[in-house]
């Protein structure tokens, strides 16, 4: 039986390239943070596969595969598809400028551009921890 590769915190870190910081406290605080396996000195272990599977969903924000051309025209509707981030989400990044004006406006309509979406998509922060909300000591 073929045992799953386990990684601790500092391999996780060196392996996506992000700060120890990052995924001691920010990382391994997501509520879909695979459980640990075990012990490795000081720290916990956790399964490689899963790991990865959580960072490239949850952090790092890969931007989709095209399903077009780049020269495709997107409503908002298509890109909340096209993206996976929620309508709350887009209109909030639009009215923040985090997504630039639309490319056309014909009819009424905003649309952009796939290939504008795109870089977006590339340059968008990942996740980020909320604020805990106990009170002050």
């Amino acid at each position: 039986m073929v045992t799953p590769e386990r990684l601790i915190a500092p391999e996780i870190a060196a392996r996506y390239g992000r700060a120890l910081a990052t995924v001691k406290d920010v990382w391994r605080k997501h509520p879909d943070w695979p459980p640990a396996l075990g012990r490795r000195g000081r720290w916990a272990e956790y399964d490689a596969a899963a790991v990865d599977q959580l960072v490239r969903r949850a952090f790092l924000r890969e931007v989709p595969p095209a399903e077009g051309d780049s020269d495709d025209l997107l409503t908002i509707a298509d890109i909340v598809s096209y993206t996976g981030l929620k309508r709350g989400t887009v209109d909030a990044d639009i009215s923040r400028g985090r997504i630039p004006p639309p490319d056309d406006t014909k009819h009424g309509v905003k649309r952009w551009q796939r290939a504008t979406i795109d870089a977006v998509m590339k340059n968008r922060r990942g996740y980020r921890r909320t604020r805990d909300t106990q009170p002050p000591a």
